[in-house]
């Protein structure tokens, strides 16, 4: 069974997702580690409750201990392999890993962005659709699952799901509808990598 990996900086709904298809068996996958760059995070304390091993790793008071961010990204992928995961799903991760991470990890790493290919890398992507919709710029959003490289949300596209912007929509309404649709699109991406031959 393949091994993965969960990094997380929030609630971890997606990590939930992930958590619920492992257990029911609807993804044949054991989760062996979250890690989350806050130590406040929900999501460890969804890890916690599910039996599965969880590490914080603040960025903060290791820059404030004289750490570069570089070798935080290392530290990070150190304790990460570790593990020995099979694949590594940054799940409402928001660091934007160096190198010093990426080369380290034999895995492959993928990311979850809730918008689609080429539009609105980085943070507030839902907030920026919703503007670009005010203005009659876009009728529609998503999100994706990519491959990640050291480009903020460019890496190879692994899968997409379209969501119409209704009129009425809001950042909460849409924020529902795109959550909603990355537990649905997660699982989905994860389960063809996990059962692909090789």
């Amino acid at each position: 069974m393949k091994r993965i990996a969960v990094l997380i900086s929030g609630g971890g709904s997606n990590l939930q997702a992930l958590i619920d298809a492992t257990s029911s068996g609807a993804l044949p996958a054991k989760i062996v580690l979250v890690v989350s760059n806050r130590a406040d995070a929900f999501g460890i304390e969804r890890a916690r409750r599910a039996g599965i091993a969880a590490l914080t790793l603040p960025l903060k008071p290791w820059l404030k201990a004289g750490g570069t961010r570089e070798s935080y990204d290392a530290d990070v992928a150190a304790q990460v392999a570790a593990a020995r995961p099979d694949l590594v799903v940054l799940a409402g991760w928001m660091h934007v890993f160096s190198p010093a991470f990426l080369d380290r990890i034999a895995a492959k790493v993928i990311n979850l962005h809730p918008a689609l290919p080429r539009q609105f890398p980085g943070t507030h992507a839902i907030e920026r659709a919703l503007e670009a919709h005010k203005h009659g710029e876009i009728a529609e959003t998503g999100v994706m699952v990519h491959e990640v490289i050291p480009e903020v949300d460019a890496g190879p596209v692994l899968g997409t799901a379209r969501i119409a912007i209704a009129p009425g929509d809001n950042l909460a309404s849409l924020s529902e509808k795109i959550h909603a649709a990355e537990h649905r699109l997660l699982v989905d991406v994860i389960r063809e990598l996990v059962t692909e031959p090789h």
